[in-house]
């Protein structure tokens, strides 16, 4: 597989990374060691966690769940100079710290919980979830309001917060620190400030990017490219939804709306179950038998030809749905299937 720089790092990753959010829930310990002794196979040496994982949905008891199992599998392999492993801290959720926003002083903390849950002495990606300000991520763009936000507060935290980073960077804790679900604006911001006080740039910005969902494009895309951040896109398959299972109204058992439906929540992959997604997914599955492509295996190489950095982040909830994954890399997309795409996201622009 091939390699990749995370931006204006010396961190080297897998070009496609391993996501393990499920790790602790829907997959056991087992399944989940079975699923990184595959990746790395196939030279996929890029592990992504965080510390609230495992989700769907998330409880105050398995906090941290997903990076425990990670520490037992580097502990049991000897692996963990073999791999890059990424985490992050959690933004204000009161299944964590009770909603308090983390600073410097609860980042070290933090840093420190991982390295252990992890069993490690390293962290290749230190990546803050979501911002403490506010985000318009996880379908809260269409009533996003950022009218209370405090420029100088936001600006101070940066600070604060960097410098913590650059303790840990200097300590050896930290080779790179990221960014997600954040904006144009903070992205760039925090890029002035770590330029202004010395402290460690970002490297990586992990928000959703699909084609179905690709706020991305515009405005972030600019400012990665300027500032030579590289994209982790989480949910390249729509959490599902491209591949078409849910088409005519079908929850497949085990899924993940399923699960969480039975879990007391809405079952609807976090917004993006609607009828126009559903339709749009229809298309792009239509499109992809046409050229005689599996739908996966064309979102996933769309991906590595848009006209930034990115690192897709393909999660499966069992090991033969990862072999089906890993089964596609390393096919490059023919052009017309490439026009296809840019007409069908022309017709299904931002379908949840």
């Amino acid at each position: 597989m091939k390699r990749v720089t995370l931006g204006g790092s010396d961190v080297e990753v897998s070009e496609i990374c391993l996501g393990t959010m499920t790790f602790g829930n829907q997959t056991d310990e087992a399944e989940a060691h079975a699923q990184m002794d595959a990746a790395l196979e196939v030279g996929m040496t890029f592990m992504d966690c965080a510390e609230m994982y495992p989700v769907n949905p998330v409880r105050r008891e398995t906090v941290g769940g997903s990076e425990e199992i990670i520490g037992t599998w580097l502990a049991r392999t000897g692996n963990r100079d073999a791999v890059e492993i990424a985490t992050k801290i959690t933004g204000p959720s009161q299944m964590v710290r009770d909603g308090a926003p983390f600073d410097g002083k609860i980042v070290r903390a933090a840093i420190d919980a991982s390295l252990t849950r992890l069993q490690t002495d390293r962290i290749d990606l230190y990546q803050l979830h979501w911002p403490v300000r506010g985000s318009y991520a996880f379908r809260q763009n269409w009533r996003y309001d950022p009218s209370g936000q405090d420029k100088a507060a936001t600006l101070a935290h940066m600070e604060d917060v960097l410098g913590a980073m650059a303790e840990a960077v200097a300590a050896g804790k930290l080779r790179a620190v990221g960014l997600s679900n954040e904006t144009a604006w903070g992205l760039t911001r925090w890029c002035d400030v770590a330029d202004r006080t010395g402290g460690p740039r970002m490297a990586a910005i992990q928000n959703e990017y699909s084609p179905l969902y690709r706020l991305f494009d515009t405005d972030l895309a600019e400012v990665a490219v300027n500032e030579d951040v590289t994209l982790l896109s989480y949910s390249p398959l729509a959490a599902g939804l491209l591949t078409g299972k849910y088409s005519g109204g079908a929850v497949p058992e085990g899924s993940r709306a399923a699960v969480d439906k039975a879990s007391g929540g809405p079952g609807n992959l976090g917004g993006r179950k609607t009828a126009q997604g559903v339709e749009a997914a229809a298309a792009y599955g239509a499109l992809a038998a046409e050229h005689g492509w599996d739908v996966v295996h064309m979102a996933i190489a769309w991906q590595l030809t848009r006209p930034f950095k990115v690192v897709p982040i393909i999660g499966a909830t069992t090991l033969a749905q990862l072999r089906h994954l890993i089964a596609g890399l390393g096919r490059e997309l023919p052009e017309e299937l490439l026009r296809g795409i840019d007409k069908l996201h022309k017709r299904h622009p931002l379908p949840y």
